[in-house]
Order: C-alpha cells, then sequence, then structure tokens
C-alpha cells in the first residue's frame, strides 16, 4: 500500500478556493506516496495526522510576527494566522509521534519557530542582495547552497553543493535549539535543518518541487522512503 501524505495549503483565497501548487503533490506522487490536501481550517489537524504516514508542509504567504517578536516589516504578505497555528500544532505532533516531515520554503520557517526559532523578516535588511533569493515577478531564483558533510541532507543529495530554485524574503535568523543546521548560501542564510534521532524530520529553504533537476526529487524518495522504513531512513 501506498504512503498517504498529507500536504499543507493555503487559506481560502478571494475566489472561495483552497490552492496549493500541484508540483507538490507531483512529487510525492512520483515517489512513491499518495497525497491528501490539508487547509488550515481544520479544527484540529492533530486528529487528522494520525491517520498519515508522512507530512509535507507547502510554501506559501509569510508568518506572522508577533509569533517570532519582531515588529510586522513592511514587506509582509498573505500571513494567515489560522494556518501559522495549524502548521505550529501540526510540527510539534510531527516532533512527539515520530510522524516524516518535509518542510519546504514556508515550511522550514514555520518548523523553525514552532520548536523556538526565531526568523529574519527581511533577509536583504540583514545581508544585503549579493544572493538572490528572491526575483520580482514570481520568477525563481537559482543559487548555489553548501551542505554540511555527514548530515542526512547531504547523504540524501550525495553532495555537498548544489544550485536549487527560491523564492522567498525570509528566513531562520535563530535555529531552534532541537534543530541542527546543515546547508547555508554563500551569504550565511540558512537553507536547510534536520532534527537529529527523528526519522526524517528535515526542512528546507528553497523549492525542490520547482527545479527539473532529477537530483532535487531525491528529496522527495528519500521522505516518502522514511515512511515506509523509519528504522533505516537515517
Amino acid at each position: 500500500m501506498r504512503p498517504l501524505i498529507g500536504i499543507s495549503t493555503r487559506a481560502i483565497d478571494q475566489d472561495g478556493r483552497y490552492a496549493v501548487a500541484a508540483r507538490y503533490v507531483t512529487s510525492v506522487i512520483r515517489a512513491g506516496g499518495d497525497a491528501v490536501l490539508l487547509p488550515p481550517e481544520s479544527a484540529d489537524i492533530t486528529t487528522l495526522l494520525g491517520r498519515l504516514d508522512g507530512l509535507v508542509l507547502s510554501g506559501g504567504g509569510d508568518i506572522s510576527s508577533d509569533l517570532y517578536g519582531e515588529l510586522p516589516h513592511p514587506t509582509l504578505y498573505g500571513v494567515d494566522i489560522n494556518r501559522d497555528k495549524s502548521e505550529i500544532s501540526a510540527v510539534k505532533y510531527a516532533m512527539a509521534h515520530n510522524l516524516p516531515l518535509l518542510g519546504i520554503c514556508r515550511g522550514i520557517q514555520i518548523m523553525n519557530i514552532a520548536l523556538g526559532g526565531t526568523l529574519i523578516a527581511h533577509i536583504p535588511d540583514v545581508v544585503g542582495e549579493a544572493v538572490a533569493h528572491r526575483l520580482p515577478n514570481d520568477e525563481k531564483s537559482i543559487h548555489s547552497v553548501k551542505l554540511l558533510p555527514h548530515s542526512l541532507t547531504a547523504r540524501i543529495f550525495g553532495q555537498l553543493t548544489m544550485d536549487v530554485a527560491s523564492f522567498h524574503h525570509q528566513a531562520i535568523r535563530r535555529t531552534a535549539p532541537s534543530l541542527r543546521e546543515t546547508a547555508h548560501s554563500h551569504d550565511g542564510i540558512i537553507e536547510a535543518v534536520e532534527m537529529p534521532k527523528h526519522p526524517f524530520f528535515i526542512g528546507v529553504q528553497w523549492h525542490p518541487e520547482l527545479s527539473e533537476d532529477p537530483l532535487q526529487q531525491k528529496l522527495f524518495d528519500a521522505f516518502i522512503e522514511a515512511t515506509v522504513n523509519p528504522l533505516q531512513a537515517r
């Protein structure tokens, strides 16, 4: 039986629709899983997580600055506190119940906040724009990242440097105590984290689902493998 994977969606839009990029679903299915979408308005997301084999926290709008102790930045967009709270509950459930979790872009940020970390509200204010983490007109930016040797993240990709697709203006500032930094861009921005001893608890700041490079599919393949054989994932 194929593992059942929950994928978080955005909140209801102005047309009364939930949305998530189809590439998340495609990447999960290609890796051998089946997908079910999880809207943030679920009354108690933890009751749904108990029926799933894994969870993907997808990208989307910014997280409320109230949750990481900073004043609202003028560039914030798409803030939805219901989604924030729902996904924070999901992260804590996944940690407590060893549920495999893959966080992408916004996903890595909510993982970090849920476990006590903080965010940079706007990357250019802190490190400038030597590395383009986001381009205008919804275009993806391609830049390189360096992975930490001996990390699960590096073992998954089988190399220590690679190019990734990004579209974000926020990132981790202070890493949560239970997470380990496993990748950085050349300007020092944290690009990946993982939780030691968890079957699979990885967040990446880039968008592996956007890349046409088969290398990026390895992350979804390893995630699905962890839902089937959790003791072998590490």
